[in-house]
């Protein structure tokens, strides 16, 4: 049976690590429950029809200013050391998703869903054309255009004509078809933060926020609500708890 409904959780601004743990136990819980279910004598016939569904998450966050290294990265992408990172009060991992270097901090948008894809389906490239999808959707609610960058992952500005702006970064881990980690939509993000790093390892590409293509700063909470609603619609949401 294929659950399409989704647990929707808040964890307002948290520390990376602390939400790192968080999304690794849920999808530890999450592959144990699916490797049961798969047992022939795991559950008695007929009481499966609750009870045999594995849950889908949908969490969003803010975090303090991070920057992230994912398994492809490049350490030297970084541009700040140990102590540059103390003077600028942020903090540096090494993690297990994919990509490159990227920055997390205030105002920036987080999302992670952590769906079972055998709920939805089972093509990764999908998934992450269709969270792309959804912040395309998202921004242009707000009246802007943005698209994707041939051969790159998240959401771009000009990058048919340049000079391209990235505004969403994405980096996901998938076992056993469930997800964690997620996106990053900078909405009101401190843009100062992005000039310590070449973004996700791409060099002479600029960073934008939703604030700096605006000319004002946004309410994140709605944004957060357009977003929600979009991943709900393009993923066939059944209900949100």
């Amino acid at each position: 049976m294929k659950n399409k409904k989704i647990i929707l959780q808040d964890w307002g601004l948290i520390d990376y690590k602390e939400a790192w743990d968080k999304q690794e136990a849920l999808l530890a819980s999450t592959v144990k429950l699916k490797a049961l279910l798969r047992e022939k004598n795991a559950i008695p016939a007929g009481d499966l029809e609750e009870e045999a569904v594995t849950p889908n998450y949908l969490i969003f966050c803010q975090h303090p200013h991070v920057y992230t290294l994912g398994n492809s990265g490049k350490p030297q992408h970084l541009l700040l050391d140990t102590d540059g990172l103390k003077e600028k009060n942020a903090v540096y991992y090494a993690i297990n998703r994919g990509g490159d270097i990227t920055y997390h901090g205030p105002g920036q948008l987080v999302c992670y869903p952590i769906f079972d894809l055998d709920n939805f389906f089972t093509d990764i490239h999908l998934y992450l054309r269709t969270l792309e999808e959804a912040v395309i959707l998202t921004l242009a609610g707000y009246g802007l255009k943005a698209g994707r960058y041939p051969g790159y992952t998240g959401v771009w500005f000009d990058a048919d004509n340049g000079p391209a702006r990235k505004i969403c970064a994405m980096g996901v881990r998938c076992s056993r078809w469930v997800t964690m980690h997620g996106l990053a939509l900078n909405v009101n993000t401190h843009m100062d933060y992005f000039k310590n790093m070449i973004p996700c390892g791409i060099e002479n590409k600029a960073v934008t926020s939703m604030q700096q293509e605006l000319g004002a700063a946004i309410d994140i909470k709605e944004v957060q609500k357009v977003l929600q609603h979009h991943i709900s619609v393009l993923f066939n949401i059944e209900k949100e708890l």
